[in-house]
């Protein structure tokens, strides 16, 4: 804006007097002359047109000229700066520069002065501290910075420029300050909206903070723009200046809900300006309720899904097309009303008598309007299945036949079970030719494919006559040590129930333990202890029969035999265990005890066993005793030094052996049972420095352990040392 001020009273110079009426021109030579009056008149406005271009030209000349923006934009907070330009032909040391400020009620205050020796800020302003002023000569501009600009500095500045010589002029710029406002709110009413409101209804509230210049607020629904002033619209705003001069602006919306508007979708925009443009935010979107009545009712099973079956639990809903807090729902079956809470009623273990029409009635208490639905419910039944006969008794060999029924308002499918097991299927079971393994019960179910879980169960139980028959175990003949207990168990089938009866071989009755009757038959057992070999019976007997089972125990006895002989000669005594050992062992094992291990065979092939080696020991001994008799052994051809013999005739060992891959029984020095090998193994063992061979004499008799240890020492000693060995032997035992 510039502004220029020049001497008008030279520019427009007052008419001349009415009573001039002669006019004056001047010739060449200078001299003025009188014309008429008409002619004077031209003359007159010619020299005064020169005149004033002349003055014209001389105040163009001598004019300063300021040139400034119209406004300028900052945000709060910010620097602003405000530029003045001017054009003089005068130097800067002839120039006075002022700033002022217009406020609002239009009164001009000097904020800023200077010339060719002053600068100066004026005091006691709102800018005093926070303006400065540049000047640069060379562009001819002046700039006013302003810092931490607030909104009461949104005023108009004046730039005042003053040469001595060509005049004054001023500049003006509006300062304008913006403040951005904070995000904006929305909140929507908590309760429901009636569709039959006759007045608008408050749908909700928008509320920006703290902007400049005044925000504006802008209602949507759906995307689209709502416009207020009207019957169904009304949008109400509401401006606040805070103390920090910033506006808050508040719009609340309300309007006539329709149906539609449960879906709706409302918010507000947001705009404000900002240096250079305008800005847009907007709310978050909301939802209101809105309350319809119904104009239909609808009624069905919610559960369960598909047939229902007696004991079922009927799940009903019934609803409205409406949403209306006021409707109340009833369902009707025949005479009965069952109250409905929250849209839904449970039936609870329904049964055929609740089969048929449903009605569920919908009343809105605000308009007293009625509405109903209905629907049909249909309970499937299977009524409990029925055997024939329940409990059959009948003979071997005879036929079972028995029948399955049970009454259902749909298809059914029947089966026949035993321990779990299917034997049949319909509604028939026949059984040809029973047996004892025919016995036993017999389930019954009767099931309809068409709803899971739909099914009844009954039992039929048979009972198979005739003579018992005891089921034969796997083992009955046992081997158990002697002085152990071992228990007999026996099952015995048989109807009418067996009486059982436990005997020994010689007839003796044994107490029954325990007897208990089952399903399929009696088990009985008896317990003994083992003395020694022994065959007990299981005898069982009824009406139609008897039966018999024997189990033959045998005993099992463990033992340890060790023979040994004390020798006088030389006044030494000489153990015979330590040298000289009869060992009988099974297989590969040797050992100086002998153990009886139980015997897995036949009993028979146990006893030839025995018999063998009871016959080869017997002729043992009778070729010793020959040979005692005859004099070739123990004393009976001289006297020899035992120490001249060779160890492969010091110690013996005597070992029975068989072929036969069965086990054997040993025996000992005295005919005890030592091991279960039917090997018997001479060979030499490891002698003995102290062994000697005690001389025996005819007029004794030599036991059977005194002969093996003439017959290992293989030597003669003379009678007399033989007769004196044979009595100190006696003496010892």
């Amino acid at each position: 804006m510039c502004v220029r001020f020049q001497d008008h009273s030279m520019l427009h110079p007052p008419p001349p007097p009415a009573s001039l009426t002669r006019t004056f021109t001047c010739t060449s030579d200078g001299t003025p002359q009188h014309r008429s009056t008409s002619m004077d008149a031209r003359h007159s406005a010619c020299l005064l047109a020169g005149l004033v271009f002349l003055l014209h030209g001389f105040t163009a000349w001598a004019v300063v000229e300021v040139s400034m923006e119209d406004r300028v934009e900052v945000l709060k907070g910010e620097t602003a700066q405000i530029t003045c330009m001017f054009t003089s032909d005068d130097g800067f040391g002839a120039l006075t520069i002022q700033w002022f400020y217009v406020s609002k009620t239009g009164e001009k205050h000097s904020i800023y002065y200077q010339d060719a020796t002053t600068q100066m800020v004026e005091r006691s302003t709102s800018f005093t501290d926070r303006i400065m002023v540049n000047v640069t000569v060379a562009t001819r501009e002046v700039v006013l910075t302003i810092t931490d600009v607030q909104i009461k500095d949104q005023l108009e500045f004046i730039c005042l420029v003053k040469s001595l010589t060509d005049g004054v002029s001023e500049g003006r710029t509006k300062l304008l300050v913006f403040e951005r406002p904070d995000s904006p709110t929305i909140e929507g009413v908590q309760t429901g909206i009636y569709v039959y409101e006759t007045t608008p209804s408050k749908i909700g509230s928008c509320e920006v903070k703290n902007g400049f210049p005044k925000p504006n607020i802008t209602w949507y629904r759906n995307n689209a723009p709502i416009q207020g002033d009207s019957d169904e619209v009304k949008i109400m705003p509401s401006t606040t200046i805070e103390s920090s001069g910033l506006f808050s602006v508040r719009s609340e919306l309300s309007l006539k809900v329709m149906k539609e508007d449960k879906d709706a979708q409302f918010y507000c925009k947001v705009t404000y300006l900002v240096p250079g443009g305008t800005r847009m935010t907007e709310t978050n979107r909301i939802n209101i309720t809105v309350y319809y009545p119904s104009t239909a009712v609808n009624v069905w099973v919610e559960s369960p899904k598909g047939k229902i079956k007696e004991g079922d639990s009927i799940m009903f809903h019934c609803y409205g097309n409406g949403n209306t807090p006021s409707s109340v729902y009833i369902i009707k079956h025949g005479e009965k009303e069952y109250a409905v809470e929250s849209n839904t009623l449970i039936l609870e273990n329904v049964t055929r008598l609740q089969n048929g029409y449903y009605e569920c009635n919908s009343m809105d208490m605000e308009t007293y309007e009625e509405l109903s639905g209905n629907t049909t419910v249909f309970v499937h039944y299977l009524e409990p299945a029925v055997v024939l006969p329940t409990n059959i008794e009948i003979a071997q060999g005879e036929e079972l036949t028995a029948t399955c029924n049970a009454l259902s308002s749909l298809q059914t499918h029947t089966a026949w079970f035993k321990n779990g097991r299917l034997v049949s299927f319909g509604h028939t079971l026949i059984v040809k030719d029973v047996t004892f393994d025919t016995a036993g019960a017999y389930t019954c179910v009767v099931t309809v494919p068409e709803i899971d879980g739909m099914e009844e169960m009954e039992t039929l139980r048979v009972t198979v006559k005739g003579a018992p028959q005891i089921m034969k175990p796997e083992h009955t003949d046992l081997e158990e040590s002697v002085a152990n207990t071992v228990e007999l168990t026996c099952h015995v089938r048989g109807f009418p129930s067996p009486q059982i009866i436990w005997t020994t071989a010689d007839g003796k009755i044994l107490e029954t333990t325990s007897q208990n009757e089952m399903e399929d038959g009696v088990h009985s057992m008896v317990s003994m202890e083992v003395t020694s070999d022994l065959t007990a019976f299981c005898n069982a007997s009824n009406e139609y029969g008897a039966d018999a089972l024997a189990f033959n125990i045998k005993a099992i006895v463990y033992t340890t035999a060790a023979a040994t002989t004390t020798s006088t000669s030389t006044n030494r005594t000489s153990t015979l265990s330590s040298s000289t050992v009869v060992r009988i062992t099974a297989a590969a094992t040797t050992t100086s005890t002998s153990t009886l291990s139980s015997s897995t065979e036949s009993n028979g092939v146990i006893i030839a066993v025995i018999i063998i080696c009871i016959l080869l020991l017997a002729i043992l001994g009778s070729v010793l005793y020959f040979l005692y008799k005859k004099g070739k052994i123990c004393g009976r051809s001289g006297k020899q030094d035992l120490t001249k013999e060779k160890s492969s005739k010091d110690n013996i060992v005597v070992e029975m052996k068989s072929d036969n891959t069965e086990d054997a029984v040993l025996l000992g020095v005295n005919g005890e049972k030592l091991l279960r090998s039917p090997q018997v193994d001479i060979r030499p063992t490891k002698p003995s420095p102290k062994t000697s061979c005690s001389p025996l004499t005819h007029h004794s008799s030599p036991s059977f352990s005194s002969l093996l240890v003439c017959f290992s020492c293989g030597v003669t000693n003379s009678e007399e040392e033989a007769t004196a060995v044979t009595r100190q032997h006696s003496e010892t035992h």
